[in-house]
């Protein structure tokens, strides 16, 4: 046993080594890449992790650069596999794993002058390391868990395909400014599984839960998991007690082998991680629940068993006819007033208020003295609005991150306000880890539209009305042509001008302060109302 830890101490120590003279500003890749700065090193692959310069294309790439001696027989081998690995991956697409772009091998882009045994190229991913996150603090649970589900689902994308990922060492892994993760460094071992992929989802569920790896072959900087007396990995539950039981269990059964409760495959784990997160969800509804009940009884007001979630719906739709009530009472008495003015000033004929209805111009000089000249300056009117018009769909809109609870979107759209949408819990407001998130909508036909009425408690967040011209556009492609502040429990949000489209997407660019725990926002009901 201690002969074998002295061989693979030394042979760690000749990858360092063969890899010493990769530096900042080093050309590889037939002089095509300028190497940057330096992510990490797989040392069971001697695989260096590089960010570089692509000096052709004028871009960033990321760099899997195989290290080793061309006169090696078996490194030339384990290279050439790997570098096969990687060639088959390039026809795999996925948000989950940085598409490859192209491998280079000993007399293909890679000379035994430059002491490397091949490369792969890679996009770069925008965003932050993974060994850096987890070095501040472990990861909330419920954030964890969703972060896991992104990369669990392409795993369980690539398996279908018959591909591995290769997704086992915790620095191949970034951090998307969506809060995504993503295989940033792809080229898997040659000798790595199926099974591998799923322990790996297990063990980085374990790391952003405790800030420890479980796996063997992890990064100097991050400190191995604790093991049992028995040799089992200690849960981590015991480490964090905030760790709910579910996804304590769950990391620990991914990743040990043995036993007939072990999970076994990605679609598995998704599972789980699925009834993990509707869990978590119906928690903070129950705790919300329970602060507004305590506020109830610190101000006073009566205990009832009633959901206070329908008393909310309930007292909103009774405010609301009581001020339709009143803005019909104020019409018809402006009205009999006017009656009465014409009555006494005009010649004895009650004619009512005169409306303008936008008759077509007329040549004939207007007599003098029958209407009075138009003030200067005056804003235009606002659009008469007709009735709501109910949308086909609602959906998520989340271009540049996942979760935020894409299943509940279509609740802003029940027509009850005690449904809620609600994002993801945040600790730094927007738009710090994404520019945004919304819900998109979508028209049988397309509407005119006015106004929309937004049914939310979420004060302090801020919203856009955005047109699109398709059901999931880029960003950059659609148009604000409204905003406003959600301050109180309805919000009414009327369009620079009324704007005809068949897509349109609530846009939410800060998110309510959730009392000093993080940042997040909820929408009740949405009613889109058109220009008559």
């Amino acid at each position: 046993m201690d002969t074998r830890r002295s061989e693979q101490a030394g042979d760690a120590a000749g990858i360092r080594a063969r890899g010493g003279s990769l530096a900042p500003g080093r050309v590889v890749g037939d002089g095509r890449y300028r190497l940057l700065a330096q992510f990490g090193v797989d040392e069971r692959a001697a695989a260096h992790l590089w960010r570089a310069r692509d000096g052709q294309l004028k871009r960033d790439v990321a760099l899997t650069l195989l290290v080793g001696d061309p006169a090696d027989p078996e490194a030339a081998r384990q290279a050439r596999r790997t570098l096969e690995r990687a060639a088959h991956a390039s026809k795999f697409g996925h948000g989950g794993v940085a598409r490859v772009l192209d491998v280079l091998s000993l007399g293909s882009g890679v000379t035994s002058s430059e002491g490397l045994l091949g490369v792969v190229v890679a996009e770069w991913t925008k965003g932050s390391d993974l060994v850096d996150l987890v070095a501040q603090r472990p990861v909330a649970p419920a954030a964890a868990a969703r972060m896991v589900q992104a990369l669990a689902e392409a795993v369980d994308h690539a398996h279908q395909n018959g591909l591995v990922l290769g997704l086992d060492h915790p620095q191949r892994l970034r951090l998307t400014p969506g809060g995504a993760l993503k295989l940033a460094f792809p080229g898997p071992l040659p000798e790595a599984t199926l099974r591998d992929d799923v322990k790996a989802l297990g063990a980085v569920l374990y790391l952003l839960l405790t800030g420890r790896w479980a796996l063997p072959g992890g990064p100097p900087a991050i400190p191995a998991a604790p093991l049992t007396p028995q040799g089992h990995v200690v849960p981590p539950r015991s480490l964090v007690p905030a760790v709910p039981p579910e996804l304590s269990s769950l990391a620990v059964r991914t990743i040990e082998d043995g036993g007939s409760g072990g999970i076994r495959t990605s679609s598995a784990i998704l599972r789980v991680l699925g009834q993990v997160a509707d869990q978590e969800e119906r928690t903070q509804l129950i705790n919300a629940v329970g602060k507004d009940e305590a506020a109830a009884e610190t101000d006073g007001t009566i205990w009832t068993t009633k959901k206070p979630v329908k008393d909310v719906a309930r007292r909103r739709k009774l405010a609301f006819g009581v001020t339709v009530l009143v803005v019909a009472t104020v019409v018809i008495l402006a009205w009999g007033g006017l009656m009465l003015i014409n009555l006494f000033q005009g010649d004895g004929k009650p004619t009512g208020p005169a409306i303008n209805v936008a008759a077509p111009p007329s040549s004939a000089p207007a007599k003098p003295g029958n209407q009075a000249p138009p003030p200067a300056n005056q804003p235009p009117a606002a659009p008469k609005i007709g009735d709501p018009v109910a949308p086909k769909s609602a959906s998520l809109y989340n271009p540049q991150g996942s979760g935020d609870n894409p299943g509940r979107a279509k609740n802003t759209i029940d027509g009850d306000p005690g449904t809620v949408w609600k994002t993801d819990q945040y600790q730094q407001q927007l738009p710090t880890l994404k520019p945004g998130v919304g819900i998109a909508v979508q028209f049988d036909n397309p509407v005119n539209l006015a106004q929309v009425k937004i049914s939310a408690d979420s004060p302090g967040t801020k919203v856009e009305i955005r047109s699109a011209d398709s059901k999931n556009p880029q960003l950059d492609d659609t148009k604000v042509v409204g905003s406003g502040d959600l301050n109180g429990p309805d919000t009414t949000i009327t369009l620079q001008q009324p704007t005809q489209s068949q897509y349109f997407i609530v846009w939410i660019t800060q998110l309510g302060d959730n009392g000093g725990n993080g940042f997040v926002s909820q929408i009740g009901e949405l009613s889109f109302l058109p220009a008559a």
